[in-house]
């Protein structure tokens, strides 16, 4: 596969975003990385070789080619897309202060997992998230609850993901800028994928949300008032799923609430068919518009509908 015309971006800037180190990448989209000999695989795709951490081939396609052709045949993404998510992804995204994200080295993961140092308020979080349009309530809840903060240094959104015995076990990072929802994110190192992000457990309800993203779970508790239970897997890796499910055993039903696209609706495919088959009532459920529960709210803001309780 061969990446498209190089349209507005300069040589630089097409360098680095085919430059983007591939394992790193992947495990930040929620895919689970390993190492086999030379090269790297993700458990979800066993015919995919990553070779010298910046090209892929996947045997059963017959295809490949660099970062930018990645998101384009494997998260929908236009070309212009593509490379502008990937320069956000290395903290050089258009108008933004230049900030590099080191790449990961071969040991990143073995790192003991420390939450980033806490800024002393959260402003840029909170303007961030209203921008997006989630409603105050929400943010409120998650700040005042610990599972949600600004960090120090660079000023990121720490989405806190906790056990059952609220141990921090996993934290996702979203830069609070971005461009046209494009900004930085990604993963702190040692984070436990089989945790991800969930809000405290109600017993009065049998039934779980599962989302891609920590914002669209906000985003879901902004359209819809009332206490339900929910985890978003910070990707499409099920670990988090399986994890919840397994310390909340009164769980009978699932609603797979991932994203309109390509990518999310096979996943949802996927995990219906299995969790099903394990005695679950599992349904999927898309947004009325826009290819996330984000894009949802964020076009009913601008369309300007009221967004309460449905």
């Amino acid at each position: 596969m061969r990446s498209g015309s190089s349209c507005h971006f300069t040589e630089e800037e097409m360098r680095l975003a085919r430059e983007t180190d591939l394992p790193t990448l992947l495990t930040s989209l929620g895919y689970r990385v390993k190492r086999i000999g030379r090269y790297h695989t993700t458990a979800e795709m066993d015919s995919l070789r990553i070779k010298d951490r910046r090209t892929w081939f996947r045997y059963s396609e017959n295809t490949g080619g660099d970062a930018i052709d990645f998101l384009r045949r494997f998260c929908g993404k236009s070309f212009p897309e593509a490379v502008e998510y990937l320069l956000a992804f290395r903290g050089q995204a258009r108008g933004s202060p230049v900030r590099k994200v080191p790449e990961a080295r071969e040991d990143e993961h073995s790192k003991p997992f420390t939450l980033p140092p806490k800024n002393v308020d959260d402003r840029r979080v909170f303007a961030y998230l209203r921008k997006r349009g989630i409603a105050l309530r929400v943010i409120r809840r998650f700040l005042a609850s610990g599972f949600l903060y600004e960090d120090a240094t660079h000023h990121n959104c720490v989405f806190v993901g906790r056990d059952g015995s609220g141990q921090a076990r996993y934290a996702g990072l979203r830069g609070t800028y971005d461009r046209d929802g494009k900004g930085f994110r990604g993963d702190v190192s040692g984070s436990e994928k089989d945790i991800g992000f969930s809000i405290p457990y109600d017993a009065a309800s049998q039934r779980v949300w599962v989302f891609e993203a920590p914002i669209d779970l906000m985003s879901y508790l902004t359209l819809h008032r009332g206490p339900i239970n929910a985890v978003a897997l910070c990707g499409l890796y099920d670990g988090a799923l399986r994890t919840y499910l397994r310390e909340h055993p009164g769980v009978q039903s699932i609603v797979l609430c991932l994203d309109a696209d390509q990518r999310g609706r096979e996943v949802a495919r996927q995990l219906r068919e299995k969790y099903s088959g394990e005695g679950y009532t599992v349904t999927v459920k898309e947004p009325a518009a826009g290819k996330d529960w984000n894009e949802y709210l964020q076009k009913r803001r601008s369309a300007g509908r009221e967004v309460r309780a449905m």
